[in-house]
């Protein structure tokens, strides 16, 4: 007979390690503090697609987001005998490596030997000829919810293809870090381009997949095509909780902070100012050389392959704000972008008639483009206080936030 002790031993043990193990778990997917529900991607739903793609002939829009757990979602794929015959690449290429605006040649990824056709590049669309030889698409990208981080547009080119050629598109949702957040003038039709195509706001607090039945709701593929989509939900989400992306989702968003921050600080992307592009802290720093004296904090863009490789300002010392430690909480909690910090450095700017002058550096965006509005730019020349110009975005925001209530598949 066993010692009784030794068997109490034993199961003390057990609980002990069950504990621990279901801790080890919870906190492998775990994105806050106070949240103790796991969230799953679409794509980490396996089960949910696989059966969809058994005996088709399969094309991927991926990136190097595009993960099932830890592992490449092509590799994993291919691993469970899914016949992936060709890959299309975004923006920043399939591996992600391409510095912003670069155009992007098609390869053979040296891996697996599918061949990789960029969608950033000569064409911005699958042609019927790529389409030719595919059953079925994949869409599986992060996305960060801004209208203009171009991804958006990528699905949009992609639908209208898959419409036009009979293809179903399958989109594996993940996650909007910045899914909260529902904020800005309404994108003006005279002020479309590559950096804004829909009339949204420049935070427009949709998933992917949320997106992708807005395009098709609203009838914003040309000629209102109508694409077969079919989305395979993130488990256990909703827009208020807080994700920390697994993989960063280009050279320059390579922080939480700076993922967090871009729905403000790209705007600065139209302006004389560095918005840290040149650094490894892009996007959570601002400054130029005209303001020292003004500010001590310093940061000195240089050429770095793959992130930026002629960067405003290159070699000279910028003066400005240091945002890396400011606290996000206070955008969330405001549920607005911040425009005290254009505002500031208008200000604070003695060359006034330069702050927004696109002539003096082919690095410089445009303010218009990328605020959505010719008054953004007028607004702040003219010191118009905040309170003004967030009125003048009305009725267009809270437009949008009810039409964006009929295709939201997440609370």
């Amino acid at each position: 007979m066993k010692n009784p002790l030794f068997n109490l031993f034993i199961t003390l043990g057990i609980v002990v390690l069950f504990a621990c193990t279901k801790k080890q778990i919870t906190n492998k997917y775990t994105v806050s503090t106070n949240q103790k529900t796991q969230i799953i991607t679409g794509a980490d739903q396996i089960s949910e697609y696989l059966p969809l793609l058994k005996g088709k002939r399969v094309a991927m829009l991926v990136n190097q987001t595009s993960i099932i757990g830890k592992k490449a979602s092509v590799d994993s794929l291919l691993s469970l005998g899914v016949n992936i015959v060709k890959v299309f690449g975004p923006e920043h290429g399939f591996r992600g490596n391409a510095s912003a605006g670069a155009k992007v040649n098609n390869e053979v990824d040296q891996k697996t030997g599918i061949p990789i056709i960029s969608l950033y590049g000569k064409i911005k669309r699958p042609t019927k000829e790529h389409l030719a030889d595919v059953d079925v698409m994949i869409f599986d990208i992060q996305d960060v919810g801004a209208r203009f981080y171009t991804y958006i547009n990528t699905l949009a080119h992609v639908m209208e293809s898959c419409a036009e050629n009979g293809k179903e598109l399958i989109i594996l949702d993940r996650p909007n870090p910045n899914g909260y957040l529902v904020d800005g003038p309404i994108l003006e039709k005279s002020l479309y381009s590559g950096i804004g195509m829909f009339p949204i706001p420049i935070a427009h607090g949709l998933t992917i997949g949320e997106f992708a039945q807005m395009i098709n709701g609203e009838g914003w593929l040309p000629n209102k095509l109508q694409c077969k989509i079919r989305v395979i939900k993130i488990a256990n989400y909703n827009h208020d909780l807080s994700y920390a992306l697994p993989v960063f989702p280009s050279p320059n968003l390579n922080s939480q902070q700076s993922i967090l921050l871009y729905p403000s600080t790209c705007m600065f992307e139209g302006t004389i100012l560095s918005q840290g592009r040149g650094t490894y802290i892009p996007f959570t720093v601002l400054g130029a050389p005209a303001l020292k004296g003004k500010y001590d904090f310093s940061f000195k863009p240089v050429s770095i392959e793959g992130m930026s490789e002629t960067p405003l300002h290159q070699n000279e010392d910028c003066f400005g704000l240091d945002l890396r430690k400011y606290d996000t909480s206070i955008l969330r909690k405001s549920r607005q972008i911040n425009l005290s910090w254009m505002m500031e450095l208008y200000k604070a700017y003695p060359m006034k008639d330069k702050f927004f002058d696109k002539t003096q550096s082919k690095q410089m965006g445009d303010i218009n483009k990328l605020a959505g509005t010719e008054k953004f730019k007028q607004q702040i020349i003219d010191g118009v206080s905040e309170v003004e110009i967030r009125k003048s975005w009305e009725p267009g925001l809270s437009d949008f936030k009810v039409l964006r209530k009929k295709y939201l598949i997440y609370p």
